[in-house]
């Protein structure tokens, strides 16, 4: 299944009534895998309750799908196990590594785009694909460092990933625009190279900025609203993909459910400004 060309937000358990009261008209709301694989309680009670009027997108963040170590089989099982209970429209998870030795590291780390990586890559997301018994979902990265012993472009890695699993790719316009700043190169650069056929998803979320001596640093922190600039190569994606499914990121100091409320209709009048000049090209 995939999510319709329609906004929507990360769900936080704050919002419940909100959205319970409102029944606000989102496209999906989305939830980190990790939160809901216990066997029940409140959060299990909430989600289906979501879930029986909302599509459902699955963000993985602790699979460490770069790591140099095995997957979890453990882990990959109660994912299993959570996707088949609320049969999600959307599983994603990250391009970055957050465990080493059996030690979880709780943060998405960079990796080399380099062969012996891509083949380790690879090889994970078919090993989930497998086990899930559907097609994931591979989301771009922020970085703050640049690894020397690359010897792939990001957008290259990425389409070489796709070729070979067969996989989809979640675009967040956001890691496009944090990467861009912090390693002074150019965002429509990065994207005229990107394999947009295989986009299924995209991300919208803010960040923080601090200033260093060798100029700005961006961290993409997911705790404010997402930026004018963002907003506009946020256009500029659609323009290329057509209306496309948009998750508004807002993880950290989060906010009331009308703020949130407004970021995804913001989201929502650019998807249906895409469909209208996608409709009037075809006319």
């Amino acid at each position: 299944m995939t999510l319709l060309a329609q906004s929507g937000v990360g769900f936080k358990p704050q919002h419940f009534q909100a959205i319970q009261a409102l029944a606000p008209k989102l496209g999906f709301f989305e939830v980190h895998a990790e939160n809901y694989m216990g066997a029940g309680g409140a959060p299990h009670a909430r989600l289906t309750a979501l879930r029986q009027d909302y599509a459902l997108s699955l963000h993985g963040v602790g699979l460490s799908i770069g790591g140099s170590d095995a997957l979890n089989p453990d882990h990959l099982a109660r994912l299993r196990v959570l996707c088949d209970r609320y049969e999600p429209d959307s599983f994603s998870e990250h391009l970055a590594w957050s465990g080493h030795g059996g030690e979880f590291l709780s943060d998405l780390l960079p990796l080399p785009y380099t062969d012996e990586t891509l083949a380790l890559v690879c090889a994970h997301i078919a090993q989930v694909q497998d086990v899930l018994g559907r097609r994931m979902l591979l989301e771009n990265p922020s970085t703050y460092v640049l690894l020397e012993q690359s010897t792939f472009s990001e957008t290259q890695f990425l389409m070489e990933i796709v070729r070979r699993t067969g996989c989809g790719l979640l675009l967040d316009v956001n890691n496009v625009f944090v990467c861009a700043i912090n390693h002074r190169t150019d965002a429509q650069t990065y994207l005229a190279d990107f394999p947009f056929d295989a986009v299924g998803e995209l991300h919208l979320g803010g960040h923080a900025e601090e200033m260093l001596p060798s100029g700005p640093l961006l961290i993409d922190a997911h705790g404010a609203p997402v930026a004018d600039p963002v907003w506009a190569l946020y256009a500029d994606v659609l323009a290329r993909t057509g209306p496309m499914a948009t998750l508004i990121e807002w993880d950290n100091d989060v906010p009331d459910w009308p703020v949130l409320q407004a970021e995804a209709d913001r989201a929502q009048s650019e998807i249906d400004r895409a469909a209208e000049v996608r409709l009037a090209r075809a006319s």
